[in-house]
């Protein structure tokens, strides 16, 4: 696989992730994202079932620095959602998130999906801006109210799990 447009001097390298990656992964996420206890979400069936939706990123050296797994909806192939993604804090602001991103929507893009979902906690602005400047817009429909200065839906998953809905059309 070659490497991703502006990426750094050309050494990350895109494949499709194998269920033996879930281990590296699950061990270094919770890290990636600061301390929050997220390989919970991230259970070893995204590592069987959805490969050929999802991207493992790795540096020259064979160094795990991201990856991105989503799927196209089996009720909706229209739509795709975008689950989870994750940069190494040392690989970040070098284009990384926003390569994964395009090579999920292109990917996607090519099977006939035409619009991308994601969901984010409204107060984490890092994510809500990055989701801006990659053209997702906030849905802010029926049900939705501000939070953190963005339109979300109070308690989208569970009491106190609020969400912004991002959608991109493509």
């Amino acid at each position: 696989m070659s490497a991703a447009p502006g990426s750094a001097n050309g050494k990350w390298r895109f494949r499709r992730p194998v269920e033996a990656d879930h281990r590296r992964l699950v061990g270094q996420v919770d890290d990636w994202w600061g301390g929050r206890r997220l390989h919970q979400i991230l259970p070893r069936l995204w590592f069987q079932h959805f490969t050929g939706t999802s991207w493992v990123v790795e540096d020259g050296t064979g160094r795990l620095v991201g990856f991105i797994v989503g799927f196209i909806s089996p009720d909706h192939p229209e739509v795709a959602y975008i689950h989870m993604v994750a940069t190494s804090p040392n690989d970040r602001r070098a284009g990384l998130g926003r390569a994964l991103y395009e090579r999920f929507i292109a990917d996607v893009g090519s099977r006939g999906v035409r619009q991308v979902m994601a969901i984010t906690w409204p107060g984490n602005r890092v994510s809500v801006e990055f989701h801006r400047a990659m053209g997702f817009a906030p849905d802010d429909g029926p049900g939705t109210q501000r939070l953190y200065g963005t339109p979300a839906y109070p308690d989208y998953d569970a009491d106190g799990d609020d969400r912004v809905v991002f959608s991109r059309e493509l």
